[in-house]
């Protein structure tokens, strides 16, 4: 919990005010994937909030990690420990608790996380994105930040899926994303999954590395002796 509330100090105030025209966003965009292009890997500090038509219902902390092409490892480290990785063609769920952990194809996986292996990918925003368009003003104010809003591709099925929030999954249909980006430098501070339906999950980013030495092994799983090996989708469990 601890962890939780120093990541809220951190990160500041979440909004921010739109850029005027197509030529801005366009702008923004280019400076947003050339920030993260270039890397082979990449390392952030986060913090996940899952919310229910505006109430929160779980907070968790910890560190991500990215390597092209398609890998990514999420170690939840407060409230709880957990595991998420998905080493390009599977997406595991471990849950020590459990004693269990869930396994889904990568392509098929309809977790919320999804969206943000664009990061390990060739950075195109237009692969998840059918349309970017400029987020008008909400809430407070903060002169450092923008915000663009995407209307994701294809059949996204948005799942706030969690150590313990399970079984949430709202309908595809006008599923959007918010990207929350530092102009200066395209960073990327906060992403928003959210649902028409009123599911909405919260990533807060900060302290990013750009290509930190990584271990391959880092994002490969091996389930520990005892430990049950679920198929199935995270919003299906």
């Amino acid at each position: 919990m601890r962890l939780i509330l120093a990541f809220f100090l951190a990160i500041g105030t979440p909004f921010l005010p739109a850029p005027d025209d197509a030529t801005q966003v366009a702008s923004l965009l280019k400076r947003f994937e050339g920030a993260y292009r270039s890397s082979k890997t990449l390392r952030a500090d986060f913090l996940e909030r899952y919310f229910d038509n505006g109430k929160e219902l779980r907070a968790e902390a910890g560190i991500a990690y990215f390597s092209k092409p398609g890998k990514m490892r999420w170690e939840y480290l407060s409230p709880e420990t957990n595991l998420y990785v998905v080493d390009g063609k599977w997406s595991w769920f471990y849950v020590p608790a459990d004693h269990s952990v869930t396994r889904t194809p990568a392509k098929k996986s309809s977790d919320a996380r999804t969206p943000l292996a664009l990061l390990a990918g060739e950075m195109r925003v237009s692969r998840i994105c059918k349309r970017v368009e400029a987020e008008p003003k909400s809430g407070a104010t903060d002169p450092h930040r923008v915000v663009l809003r995407c209307a994701l591709r294809g059949d996204h099925e948005i799942v706030p899926a969690g150590s313990t929030t399970q079984g949430m999954v709202p309908s595809s249909r006008s599923a959007y994303a918010l990207f929350e980006l530092n102009p200066e430098n395209g960073q990327l501070l906060r992403v928003l999954v959210a649902d028409p339906g009123g599911m909405q999950v919260e990533f807060q980013f900060k302290n990013w590395t750009f290509d930190p030495p990584l271990e391959a092994g880092k994002f490969q799983f091996l389930a520990p002796k005892g430990v049950a090996i679920v198929d199935g989708d995270l919003g299906t469990r």
